[in-house]
This record gives C-alpha cells, structure tokens and sequence, in this order.
C-alpha cells in the first residue's frame, strides 16, 4: 500500500517537525553528561541528514540503536536512575527521525519530542530548562499547524498569522495552567516515589578520601544561597558545618553511623545569634550545613551528636531551610569512654614519622594540649604550600604530606592535622562543609558555589571541649601557589579578569533566585499565605480544592467566551446588524442568508408593522454597500438599542 500524496511529507512541514523534535531534545541534552550529550546529538544530526531521502536500512537502525546504548552505558555505567532514563529517551529521540516519511510519522515525532522538556524537569527545574520547554512547545503546536495544512492540501498560512493562533491558544490555557499552579494542593511528599540519579551532582559526602575532592572543588555552581535576618557573622565566623568525620583507616575517614542516633551534644552558646535562611540545590544526598554552630534542626531534618545536620529525604529538589546558629563557647559534658577512643583511633603501623613526631612533641609540651596545637600550626605557616598540584598518596599518605611534599589543598592539611593531634594523644576529628561565600549586592544574599568545599579540624581542648582548628588557613599567603580561581581563570581561552563578568553573573544569580523565589519555593506554606489576604485562614485540601474548582470553571467559562468570540463577525457593522436579525428569528421572522437587507426589512414589516426597521435596513445598505457618508457612530448605537418590541406594532 502506497501513501497517498496528502499523507507525505512536504520538505517544508520536514524541516518544521525535526526542528520541534531537536528543540525538545535540546533541554534534556543539557542535563546529561557533556561527552553523551554530544553524542546524541551528533547521532540525531546524521540520522535526520541520512534518512532525508530515503529510510534507512533496518540493519543499520539496530547499528544504532546498540551503538547509542554502547554510549549510555559507557557514560553511565550499570546503574538505572533518573539521568540514565532520560539518556534511553535522549536517544530514542534522536534515532526517531529515521523512520520519519508520512503525516503520521510526522505526528508521532512531534508527539514523543514533547517527552524531552518533561523528562528534563526531572533533571532541573530552573528557568533555561522552563523557557527552552516553551519554546519547544511553540514550534511543536507550529509544526502541527503546518501538518494540517499538508493534510487538507491547502497552502501554508504566514508564519505572522501563524504566531498569532498559537498565542491565542497559549492565552486560552494560561489563565487554567494559573489556577492549577497557585491553587491545587500542595503535597508534602510525591505520590510516587523518583529514582536517585545514577550519577549525582557533586555534593557533601559523608567520607573523604585522596583526590575525591578535587571534582566538587572545580565546581563553579552554586551550592546554596544564604539570606541573613539581622547580623551578619564575620568572614572568621562564615564555616558552614558538614558531616564530622571520625573514622580513619589510613586513607578513608567515614563518620561514625552511632553518632547519628545519639542526641546533640550539650553547648554553652555565645550570646552573639545568626538567624539566616539557606536555599540549598538539588544534590541527592542528604547532607545539609549549617553555619556553626546550629542550635536546632528546622523541620524535616535532624541534628545529630556532632551538631551535623542531615535531611530525611534526599535533596533531589531545591529546599529551603530556616535555622539559628550561634558560636559555642564550651561543651558542658566531658567526652564519653566511646567518644575518646573514636577520637584517638588510628589503624596500627601507618605513618610512623608523624607518630615519632607526636610524641616529640609531646613529652616537650608535658599536658599543654594548647601548645602542640599551636606548634603545629606554626610549622604550616612557616613551611607549606597550598596546591591542587598533588601527587597520589601512598600507604603512608600523612607522612608523605608532612615531611616530603609539604604542599596540598585543604583535605590534606586537615587530614594530617588530625592525624598528628591523635598521635600527640589530643582527640581530633576533621570536619566537611563550606567556608566562605560571595555577597550578591542586587539581593543582598551570599552564594556559596561548591568549589567553596572546605575541611578543616577540631580538637579536645580540656575545659573547652571541641575547638575549631583550620590548617589550610594557616599558610602564609605568600605560599598559595595554586588556587581554583587561578584555574578558572586560565581555562578562560586566556581571558584577562574583567569585572563586569562578575557583574553579569551575579545579575544572573539574582534572577536565578528570584525564579527559585517565585516558582520552585513555592510549597504549602506560600500557598496558605497567598491566599490569607482574602480571609481565608489554613485551608484544609478539600477547601483548597473547592476554591481550584471554582477558579477552573471560571478560566473554562473564559476560554469557552473567549472561542465564541473569535467566531464572530469582525467587522463591527455587519456584527452589529446580525446581531438585529437574530432578535427578530425569536419571532420566527429570521432572515433567509441570501435575502437582501431591504427586501427582509419590507418582509418582515408586512407582517409586522416596524418603521424603525425599514429605517435602519436603508441607511444599513447605505453604509455597507452603497459607500454613502453615514454617520457610523449613530449607526451603531441605533442597531444594537433597536427591539422588535419597540417599532413592531402586536
């Protein structure tokens, strides 16, 4: 069976689908890795060049197909998710344009390009993601436009007029999508649960190991937003507390799981308070921070015995979080038998130098625990470098950093730190998170971007308990020798540093959380205060549904005007003179469609007596086909105010 001529595919209604599949595709690329993004992308390119005359071969689509999951799972590997499902989607999108022929393929290919946008707001819900969505959606409702006019066989309308419809469609369903959005129940959790990303975005861990940091340190993105109420700390005070890491085996520390299940441990606070709101982005992971310290957990996280916070859920969204901190000024209870030995725990026989050093160290210091800490601090300042430039670790890692390197970033220096206080007999821990942070001077909010990543130490001091310790802060400046920034900055095609670029971007930051404000922030809670201007007070879910109901019957009843509307006449004197005929078909004087006006008017007269009708019926023709000058004003106003009650004698 052959396809008929209106069933295939006219090169312009082709280039009009494939450009609505690619730009569905587009969103969803720019959420996969950067190496399978171009991939699909390029495999999509060459299939829509090499299937435009003829469909390709089956043998080769199963080529292709096996090729684009070769990809995927070099990419990904074998673990199912979010981000590998929409990889599987990425690809059969891009393979869909080889069966592209007739109308239906046509259809079909728009239809499954829409899945695109969807899938890639599983991945990220900021405004690129949502204004490449729309456009996607445009040119679809566009290419199916254009697929219609093929199936009729009636010549393409301008593309002006086109736009046109689309807008007026797009503004029939604004006012439903409005109501959906700001009134339909806001639920605490998802009805379903979402898979975790098979390759998650570069956050907080809860181990540290050699190198793991060097990812998340080269990460420019914005880890979280921090807005202050009040005071605002000192660029001293600004560590943002992670997970506290007390487990070592020589190259891996790891938290102690126990730790978690135990409550906060006791703290006199300074009376210096922080009260701040943090915006934190989608990780995964269910580490959170805090600036340090907290004194309580917000709702739906938990404060553990390090006074490390940690969500219930995983952060796969942006979230949003309210909390109070204060400097701790000592720790009311002494360390437990258990606490002491976790905080002392070295693996037997690994880096003997630093042991010998310790206890150095020690038996000159006597029980000044303060002392070694200092001496410690003081040989950084006098002799270390702060580098990325590391090379691997060998089993002996700490004695490496100590005595032969002497240059690394922050996880050695805090690891070697720690490492040396416990063989000095100080219980030490090292502790991760966030140091730091940029002001935004259009929103007056800091960003903190996750190459901010820090790990620093802190120590048992007798009658103060746990106090904070930051080696890598304590190398001489003159010795910084290899920074992120400078990295940054060389991979910038050689750009010099100009600061309307960190305008630009802090402008783009400040949009960006404003959109975070308006649309991802907006939960239960923003839905009650909406609505409490109008005198409505914590409406439970059936009362909220009540007021969506109603506000949809009333966007329906305007889309369903705004449709009869767009049917009627447009010009305003034939509307207006339509309009008189339908009041006399209540009578059953309607007139026939192709009677003349005057000719309708004497009919109808003759039946009942309407001098006022003939009137108008004559000045009526005048205007309308005659071209005589008539007062259209009057006109007008005589037609729409006319009845036939009111000339017309019973």
């Amino acid at each position: 069976m052959t396809d008929t001529p209106a069933a295939l595919l006219s090169p312009g209604a082709r280039a009009w689908t494939l450009a609505s599949a690619a730009l569905g595709l587009v969103p969803l690329l720019l959420q996969l890795p950067t190496v399978l993004a171009a991939v699909i992308a390029g495999v999509a390119l060459l299939t829509a060049a090499a299937s435009r005359q003829r469909l390709l071969p089956g043998a080769l689509r199963l080529l292709l197909v096996l090729g684009m999951l070769a990809a995927i799972y070099w990419q990904m590997g074998p673990r199912p998710g979010r981000d590998t499902g929409c990889a599987l989607l990425a690809a059969m999108l891009a393979l869909k344009s080889s069966e592209l022929r007739s109308l239906r393929d046509a259809r079909s290919l728009v239809g499954f390009g829409l899945f695109g946008p969807f899938a890639a707001f599983l991945l990220d819900q900021g405004p690129l993601t949502m204004a490449l969505a729309v456009l996607a959606g445009l040119v679809a409702l566009l290419a199916l436009q254009r697929l219609a006019h093929v199936e009729g066989q009636a010549p393409p309308a301008p593309l002006k007029r086109q736009l046109r419809g689309i807008g007026r469609l797009v503004l029939l369903g604004l006012p439903l999508a409005l109501a959906g959005f700001w009134l339909f129940p806001r639920l605490s959790e998802p009805l379903w649960g979402i898979p975790d990303r098979a390759v998650g975005k570069p956050g907080l861990s809860d181990t540290m190991e050699p190198g793991q940091w060097l990812d998340l340190m080269a990460d420019d993105t914005p880890a979280l937003r921090v807005q202050f109420f009040g005071a605002i700390p000192a660029p001293q005070q600004r560590y943002w507390r992670g997970p506290v890491l007390t487990r070592f085996d020589g190259q891996r520390w790891e938290q102690d799981t126990r730790q978690s299940e135990r409550a906060p441990a006791a703290v006199t606070h300074a009376a210096t308070q922080w009260e701040y709101q943090i915006d934190y982005e989608p990780t995964d992971r269910r580490q959170l921070v805090a600036l340090d310290l907290p004194l309580q957990a917000p709702p739906g996280s938990e404060l553990d015995a390090n006074h490390s916070l940690r969500s219930r859920a995983p952060l796969s969204a942006l979230t949003r979080w309210r909390l109070t901190s204060a400097p701790a000024v000592a720790y009311t209870e002494a360390l437990t038998p258990y606490e002491r030995r976790l905080a002392l725990q070295l693996p037997a026989g690994v880096n003997p130098r630093t042991a010998v050093l310790a206890r150095q160290w020690r038996q000159e210091a006597g029980s000044n625990d303060a002392v070694i800490v200092q001496r410690a601090l003081d040989w950084v300042r006098a002799s270390f470098v702060y580098t990325l430039d590391t090379p691997e670790p060998g089993r002996d890692g700490v004695d490496d950093f100590l005595f032969d390197q002497q240059a690394g970033f922050c996880q050695h220096f805090s690891s070697s730190f720690v490492v040396l206080m416990r063989n000095a007999g100080i219980p030490a821990r090292v502790v991760t998170g966030f140091a730091g942070g940029m002001r935004n001077p259009y929103g007056n909010y800091w960003v903190l971007r996750r190459m901010d990543a820090h790990a620093w130490a802190e120590v048992w001091l007798p009658g103060r308990g746990w106090v904070r310790v930051d080696p890598t802060a304590a190398v001489a400046p003159e010795r910084v020798y290899d920074t992120l920034d400078d990295r940054l900055a060389a991979g910038a095609a050689g750009a010099t540093f100009d600061s309307r670029w960190l305008q630009i971007g802090q402008m783009g930051d400040w949009l960006r959380r404003g959109w975070n404000d308006l649309v991802l922030s907006f939960d239960a809670n923003r839905q009650q205060q909406l609505l409490e201007p109008f005198g409505f007070k914590r409406l439970d879910p059936g009362q909220l549904v009540g007021i969506f109901i109603v506000f949809a019957l009333a966007a329906l009843g305007w889309m369903a005007w705004l449709l009869a509307r767009g049917e009627r006449e447009r010009d305003p004197l034939l509307r207006a003179w339509h309009r008189l005929g339908r009041r006399y078909a209540r009578y059953g004087l309607s007139r026939a469609s192709a009677e003349p006006a005057g000719e309708w008017a004497r009919r109808v007269d003759r039946q009942r007596p309407d001098p006022a009708l003939l009137s108008l019926s004559a000045r009526f023709v005048q205007a309308r086909y005659a071209g005589a000058d008539v007062d259209l004003t009057s006109l007008l106003r005589d037609l729409r105010r006319h009845r036939p009650t009111s000339g017309a004698s019973p």
